[in-house]
């Protein structure tokens, strides 16, 4: 072996290491479907109760103000409204993030 060559024992270890990591990303994308954790059902079944839960948590406050200062039914459309605006920048923010790391896959072949 000369002098600045590399051993063929290293050539042949990073070699496996590469299939070994190409395979594992394979089987980690193979179980979702999308990076991370949750699959499209799951990230679904979240973006829906986020929606949800706002606008309920909105009309509920709204409801309670009216009923405690009388001004029936004003308070309780303007927090309908304010827990729709809620709910659509929360879905807006849970779907950039997941196109943020869908773009990190293609990009660097990794998820986060």
């Amino acid at each position: 072996m000369a002098k600045g060559e590399r051993p063929p024992a290293l050539d042949e270890l990073e070699r496996r290491l590469s299939e070994a990591r190409a395979s594992m990303d394979a089987k980690a994308r193979g179980r979702s479907g999308l990076p991370g954790e949750q699959g499209g059902y799951g990230f679904a079944v979240r973006l829906s109760i986020e929606l949800v839960s706002t606008l309920a948590v909105g009309v509920f406050i709204g409801w309670a103000l009216d009923r405690w200062l009388g001004t029936t039914p004003w308070l309780l459309v303007m927090c309908f409204f304010l827990g729709a605006a809620a709910g659509a920048l929360s879905v807006y923010r849970l779907t950039r993030s997941m196109a943020g790391d869908q773009d990190d896959v293609t990009r660097n072949g990794t998820a986060k």
